[in-house]
């Protein structure tokens, strides 16, 4: 028992003095740790405090840096308030001197005025006495003038009146005299710039208007695909065909012509109408007599339509209003009328719009001008007397379906058949000659209008150097394009004076030629 209480009180105490060696080393292990807490906070305080310190320093680097910044820019105001303030004081000193000089100005001015009225005043004082010795004078002159009138009546025998009367004869004969001279003086400066003017405006006239030509053929060519529908046209012994001709009164040629048939007549509608019927007979297919005349009537019809619509179309294209429906239609029927090769309607197209600018350049009403230059050649396709003159004719027409009398004198005179009352009547006529006489207008002259601008071309191309030669502007323009290796700057000027010398000597045309001679360098490269 005592050696179990022995054991149990040493185990006791061994514990106790283990708890107690292990609470000594823990407080040891404790107080270095605290220790080394505490020394890295001082450690950190030290650190924080030096950050601090240089944080500060920046602060009052940056403080001072921006207080140097601003004292700057305080100074930059203030100088340039004080340059604004010197540059106000200067100005206002000169507004100063120049107010000074201007009230110096006006009080010379003022002296100067009270000087002149004074000499005004004297003036008027002496004028005012002049004045009363010019009434005395004036008083002893008209006495005198009496006693000479007086002693020249005696002497010359005649009275004071009738003296007047003679001079005042003597001087109207003189201003008549006068007059006549400054009038024939008038007229000639008149005639020559008269003629300037009406070239002027020809040439502007003809600039400003550009209309095709169409040249109508008394033959019309209907294509056929084989020979076969040419025989069906033919019929038997010949029936169809001549139903076809006697129901459109043209002449139907059928000959050796592959794929092709010929439609002739002098009538440009009686060969329309009979190419539209043979184009619908052929695209039917059913080709007899019977049904020949069915579709001839309407095929007639039908164009009759559409010379109305023509006649309609061209007076809204040309701003005209108000026109008798007949007018219309003959207006229409030009379109297949041809006078001298030259469509009737393009005809009258051209010579309306040339009168409208005639007119206009001349201070004329244009649209009466315009109706005028578009009705003149309407007698033309009038069926009713033919055995009057197609300008007689025309007026006729229009004086039928109510005109006004100055486009019915236009339309008459324009052949100067009648006496032309109206400015439009020769404005018609010029117009009418300027379209007709167009180069290449008319059928009569197209072939020598051809040759002649074949024979510029070749003219200049005999000339060496030159590669193309191209004869523009209905022959009033030679254009001739040289090599540039062949021919030079100075060559090309002589050539061209050549050109045009040996055409005006050998060739003959209306008008003038103008010859440009184009040399051009060309470099050529390949981006590869």
């Amino acid at each position: 028992m005592n050696v179990y209480l022995i054991t149990i009180s040493c185990s006791i105490i061994v514990s106790a003095i283990v708890l107690g060696t292990y609470i000594l080393i823990k407080k040891i292990i404790l107080k270095g740790r605290a220790e080394a807490i505490i020394e890295k906070a001082h450690k950190e305080a030290e650190s924080i405090k030096t950050d601090a310190e240089n944080l500060k320093k920046d602060k009052i680097y940056q403080a001072k840096e921006k207080h140097l910044q601003l004292k700057a820019e305080y100074d930059k105001y203030v100088s340039e308030k004080n340059h604004q303030i010197r540059e106000e004081e200067i100005r206002i000193k000169q507004r100063e001197n120049t107010i000074n000089q201007k009230e110096n100005s006006l009080n010379q001015k003022n002296a100067d005025l009270q000087n002149r009225i004074k000499e005004t005043e004297n003036i008027k004082r002496l004028l005012n006495s002049q004045k009363e010795e010019l009434e005395k004078k004036s008083e002893e002159y008209d006495s005198l003038k009496e006693q000479a009138n007086k002693q020249i009546e005696q002497i010359a025998g005649m009275s004071a009146s009738d003296a007047k009367t003679m001079l005042i004869e003597n001087m109207k004969a003189e201003a008549r005299t006068e007059a006549q001279a400054y009038i024939n003086d008038t007229l000639d400066e008149a005639r020559l710039s008269a003629a300037k003017e009406a070239k002027r405006i020809v040439i502007t006239t003809i600039q400003r208007t550009a209309t095709e030509t169409a040249i109508e053929n008394a033959v019309t060519t209907f294509p056929i695909e084989s020979d076969e529908i040419k025989g069906r046209i033919i019929g038997r012994e010949g029936r169809n065909i001549r139903a076809l001709e006697a129901a459109t009164g043209v002449e139907i040629v059928v000959d050796d012509t592959p794929d092709a048939i010929l439609l002739s007549a002098f009538d440009p509608v009686r060969r329309e109408v009979a190419r539209l019927a043979l184009h619908q007979l052929v695209s039917d297919g059913r080709i007899h007599p019977a049904r020949i005349e069915e579709v001839v009537t309407k095929v007639q019809k039908q164009l009759e339509e559409e010379i109305l619509e023509t006649g309609k179309r061209t007076c809204i294209d040309l701003g005209i209003h108000g026109m008798s429906m007949e007018l219309i239609r003959l207006i229409g029927r030009m379109k297949y009328r041809s006078s001298y090769g030259q469509n009737l309607l393009q005809h009258s197209r051209e010579v309306a719009n040339i009168c409208a600018i005639m007119a206009s350049e001349l201070g004329i009403n244009p649209k009466l001008a315009k109706r005028a230059g578009l009705l003149h050649d309407i007698g033309k396709v009038s069926e009713d007397e033919p055995e009057l003159p197609h300008a007689l004719l025309g007026m006729k027409l229009a004086e039928q379906y109510r005109e006004k009398p100055e486009i019915c004198n236009a339309i008459g005179a324009h052949h100067e058949e009648i006496e032309m009352t109206t400015i439009i009547a020769p404005i018609v006529l010029v117009c009418d000659a300027i379209s007709g006489a167009r180069p290449g207008a008319r059928r009569e002259v197209i072939e020598s209008y051809i040759k002649r601008l074949k024979g510029m071309e070749d003219l200049a191309s005999s000339y060496p150097g030159v590669t193309k030669t191209y004869a523009i502007q209905a022959g009033r323009e030679l254009r001739v394009i040289v090599g540039a290796d062949e021919v030079s700057d100075i060559q090309a000027s002589s050539l061209s004076a050549e050109i045009a010398q040996k055409i005006q000597t050998e060739m003959t045309y209306p008008g003038q030629v103008k010859v440009t001679v184009i040399r051009e360098t060309r470099s050529v490269a390949f981006a590869k």
